[in-house]
């Protein structure tokens, strides 16, 4: 099948070339140049309009601003293939979901919302977990594509913005659970139970599960290199409170992660995996330190 897919970063390069090695026809798209042997058996096209000439157009852009300017205002939907569905992987507001199912059944297309739970390294592999929501008919066309990037597709419903408003739901909880590691280190530590001894009588009892797993140990370490920018996580939570605000909710627990994470990007730690949050709650000013 002939794929187009838009944005390169390091999940969209895994996701593409994973594609590829299905034995796919990949034509992609990137906004700042990239190398070609940088995606093995995918050709690099010149203008994204040109991967709007498939089947199946994947696209993994940073954020609602960006897929409208590339996508919407460029006026890539109106030029697409016929009968192509579109399968946007970001994580994006729930409105703009909305908006999107609603511009591309103008344009007489299919379209699905898919964003992804894994890191690169899980990309890589094609062990993502998908979240799939869509028209029947659009989310069959696209189905089987998705068996080289992930190990799972949930489908989640007929609505786009089901599997988008998941997502941010997924991404809140995870930020609330590396916090609530964070508070519990900063009680224990103060009357000297080391962090590892407090993480292993969580993970044994009460808390077991990868995000719990993954994240007491990077807080264990203090090691913070990306596998998820504080940067992309504060502007995820801002997409959620818009999601709660639209319903007229506030929720506490999200407005108290946000705030960690707008206070880490403010630091100058956005590049730092978000998890930094954690480390400044614990260490404040210290925060982003190696350990002692």
């Amino acid at each position: 099948m002939q794929i187009g897919f838009i944005g390169l970063g390091s999940m969209g390069s895994a996701m593409a070339i994973n594609l590829a090695k299905a034995g796919h026809d990949v034509r992609a798209w990137n906004r700042s140049k990239v190398a070609q042997e940088t995606v093995p058996g995918v050709t690099l096209v010149e203008i994204p309009a040109d991967a709007f000439q498939a089947d199946a157009v994947f696209t993994m852009l940073s954020d609602d601003p960006v897929i409208r300017e590339v996508i919407l205002d460029a006026g890539l939907l109106a030029s697409a293939q016929p009968g192509l569905t579109h399968v946007v992987t970001s994580t994006i507001s729930v409105a703009f979901a909305r908006e999107m199912a609603l511009r591309h059944d103008e344009a007489g297309l299919g379209y699905v919302s898919a964003p992804v739970l894994g890191r690169p390294n899980v990309a890589a592999r094609g062990e993502l977990n998908i979240l799939a929501a869509g028209k029947a008919a659009a989310i069959a066309a696209i189905e089987p594509l998705l068996t080289p990037l992930g190990k799972k597709v949930w489908k989640l419903g007929e609505t786009p913005a089901q599997a988008n408003a998941a997502k941010l739901a997924c991404n809140m909880m995870i930020a609330m659970a590396i916090e609530a590691m964070a508070e519990g280190v900063v009680l224990t530590e103060s009357v000297g139970l080391d962090r590892e001894a407090f993480f292993k009588l969580i993970l044994g009892t009460l808390f077991s599960g990868r995000a719990y797993e993954s994240y007491s140990t990077q807080i264990t370490r203090r090691s913070f290199e990306p596998g998820f920018t504080a940067r992309l996580a504060l502007k995820d939570m801002t997409l959620a409170t818009q999601a709660s605000n639209e319903i007229g909710r506030t929720l506490p627990m999200l407005e108290a992660v946000r705030a960690g994470l707008s206070r880490a990007v403010v630091a100058g730690l956005g590049e730092k995996d978000w998890s930094i949050m954690a480390d400044m709650t614990v260490h404040g000013d210290h925060a982003g330190g190696r350990p002692r």
